[in-house]
């Protein structure tokens, strides 16, 4: 029986590893992404509050890979993903080609929609307390953010 629940336990830190990584890797790319559009941003607030969210994005995996090594769990890769990779290219591409700040907060807008959906997919999961209350806390901030970023979008008008 303790066989079984070894086996069960063991499943259950790879799924909880899985998961974590998977929000790892989105605020990875929202860490890059944040840097990289807030360096082509205009408007000097927009500039500041980016670069406090790709610092936020930063401290946010801190805290997360915190909790997979207390679990005796997976040192994490720089990695992100390769669609953010071509998501922050094309943010990039916006800037050059003059889409202004209103495109660019257009493309981040799409990167926090995609942050949202990593912590919704993975607080859909069974998780240990500690793990999900920090990641609750996290998509709180999150969320914010990406009010944020579209409301200034949408204040801003396309000419």
């Amino acid at each position: 029986m303790s066989n079984t629940n070894t086996v069960d336990g063991s499943v259950k830190n790879q799924e909880t590893e899985s998961v974590l990584l998977d929000v790892i890797k989105s605020l990875q790319d929202g860490q890059k992404g944040f840097a990289e559009i807030g360096e082509h941003l205009k408007d000097a607030n927009l500039k500041r509050y980016f670069l406090a969210e790709s610092l936020k994005r930063a401290n946010f995996r801190a805290e997360i890979e915190n909790e997979l090594h207390r679990a005796g769990m997976a040192d994490v890769k720089e990695s992100g993903t390769v669609s953010a990779a071509i998501h922050r290219a094309w943010g990039g591409l916006k800037a050059k080609l003059g889409g202004g700040d209103h495109a660019l907060l257009e493309t981040a807008e799409q990167g926090e929609d995609e942050a949202v959906r990593a912590y919704k997919d993975a607080l859909e999961h069974e998780l240990p307390l500690p793990v999900r209350s920090l990641l609750v806390e996290q998509q709180d901030h999150v969320l914010g953010s990406h009010d944020y970023v579209r409301n200034h979008r949408d204040a801003l008008v396309v000419k």
